[in-house]
């Protein structure tokens, strides 16, 4: 026994241990903590289909970004650097609303379909078609479970006022239940059904921010649209309505406007009816997507948006946008490029 068990087979034992133990540390996810990983920057155009558009081959394109989002490993949790880019999020961070990952991304998966209507929308009203397009409120898709909205609001309420102001966008809403303070009440007008009802719902405290007023539901664009051509836009199986700002520029570009001037542009940023440029998740890994793909210029909304990615740039051309005007008039201003 004793010339069997030798250092060296002791030594390939504790190898041997140790090399599961660093496989189960890679492979095993953890179940509370999510990690957001950078995606390269993809172009739209193979993506989008309009009725009487044609593909420009000038060197540029419209590109959108997109975040990787998975439960993390209990090796990226102690040592999240070991992937570029990564950043770990809590559960209840992610899931504000409280449910759980498969209803988190039917909901993300819905909210892209309605940004894509809402995109081809813009675009097409940009370009002198008549476009039928009323935003009808905030629909409510999801609540938490552990908040006091939980026991007032239902998924499928629309949210047409707030504290005796209209809410005809998300962002509406937002801005409303964002001049209080977390505990504060917030009195909503909801359709509901055929009935209209006001309810009185207590906010709380953003787990991102506690300083930050909630009222614990994921809400939706919604609208009534109707597009005198036809525009379909495949986006396989990305979520969140955080490309709507890429998609509107790039219908412009296939139906004959030079809208990147032959730049490779990347483009984040959700897109309301009015052409307002609403903020987004992720731009750390949304810039490192955007320089992985060696673009020229990268398109995101003014404010805290810009100035994140301002700081992972590294020399990337970062420009801030409000409203989708705004974008067309900064790439319709940008010097001739010069030829590669």
């Amino acid at each position: 026994m004793r010339k069997l068990i030798t250092p060296w087979r002791l030594i390939g034992a504790g190898l041997l241990l140790l090399a599961f133990v660093a496989g189960v540390l890679l492979l095993l996810p953890t179940g509370s903590t999510y990690i957001f990983l950078p995606d390269r920057a993809r172009l739209v155009a193979p993506l989008v289909d309009v009725e009487g558009g044609k593909p420009t081959r000038d060197g540029g394109g419209i590109y959108f970004v997109d975040v990787l989002v998975r439960r993390a490993t209990w090796l990226e949790r102690l040592f999240p650097s070991i992937r570029e880019g990564g950043s770990l999020v809590p559960a209840d961070a992610l899931n504000p609303s409280g449910v759980s990952d498969q209803v988190r991304r039917t909901t993300s998966l819905r909210a892209m379909t309605r940004s894509q209507s809402i995109a081809a929308a813009v675009a097409l009203r940009e370009l002198g078609y008549e476009v039928t397009a009323r935003p009808a409120g905030a629909l409510i898709s999801a609540i938490s479970p552990d908040t006091p909205a939980a026991a007032k609001l239902r998924p499928g309420d629309v949210v047409v006022a707030a504290d005796g102001s209209p809410v005809r966008t998300p962002a509406d809403l937002r801005r409303i239940v964002r001049r209080g303070s977390p505990g504060a009440t917030v009195t909503v007008n909801v359709r509901r059904g055929s009935e209209l009802e006001q309810i009185d719902v207590k906010t709380v405290p953003d787990p991102a921010n506690r300083r930050r007023p909630l009222l614990g539901v994921l809400v939706e664009q919604e609208a009534t649209i109707k597009l005198p051509i036809s525009v379909e836009i495949d986006a396989g199986n990305v979520g969140g309505p955080s490309a709507g700002l890429a998609f509107a520029l790039d219908v412009l570009e296939e139906l004959g406007r030079d809208v990147d001037q032959g730049y490779k542009v990347a483009v984040t940023g959700e897109i309301e009816l009015d052409g307002e440029v609403g903020s987004v998740g992720g731009l750390r890994q949304k810039t490192i997507g955007a320089k992985r793909a060696d673009v020229d210029i990268f398109i995101v909304p003014a404010g805290d948006n810009a100035d994140e990615a301002r700081r992972y740039s590294g020399g990337l051309r970062v420009i801030p946008v409000r409203n989708f005007q705004q974008a067309l008039r900064a790439l319709t201003t940008l010097p001739e490029k010069p030829p590669s």
